[in-house]
């Protein structure tokens, strides 16, 4: 499927139960938190993946995606673009089925990477508003 369309997009959300989030703060002041915060209340199940981290959105934290004992499907990744490229690849290592690189983070060999080794790829874009989108035209 192709990066960033409609149906990837449609895809992901639609199929996905369990996020886990690179980059996921504690701190309310983040976008990571608030994000994952409107995604975990509208039934999604959220595991976040940050090594300065011990619980966030009352859910046990992760310092890396191969340390989280669960099959997970999407990994949305809250990082500076230079660094998404591990977190594709560690993705790709754990099998999850989608990667989703958030506002702003732009890595267009890690995502073809991704989309290569079969996992459905959304970049720069934000799942909160796709999410919020999807939801209004249903």
């Amino acid at each position: 499927m192709e990066i960033n369309s409609q149906e990837t997009i449609r895809k992901i959300l639609e199929e996905t139960k369990t996020i886990a989030v690179v980059g996921l703060s504690s701190s309310a002041a983040r976008a990571s938190r608030g994000v994952s915060s409107y995604m975990q209340s509208r039934g999604y199940r959220i595991i976040p993946v940050n090594p300065n981290e011990t619980e966030v959105l009352g859910e046990r934290a992760y310092a890396r995606l191969e340390d989280v004992p669960e099959k997970v499907d999407l990994v949305n990744i809250f990082r500076r673009s230079e660094e998404a490229g591990l977190h594709v690849d560690e993705a790709i290592s754990i099998g999850a089925r989608a990667v989703w690189l958030q506002e702003e983070v732009i890595d267009e060999v890690a995502a073809e990477r991704a989309a290569r080794a079969g996992l459905l790829v959304v970049m720069d874009r934000c799942i909160l508003k796709e999410h919020n989108k999807k939801s209004r035209e249903s």
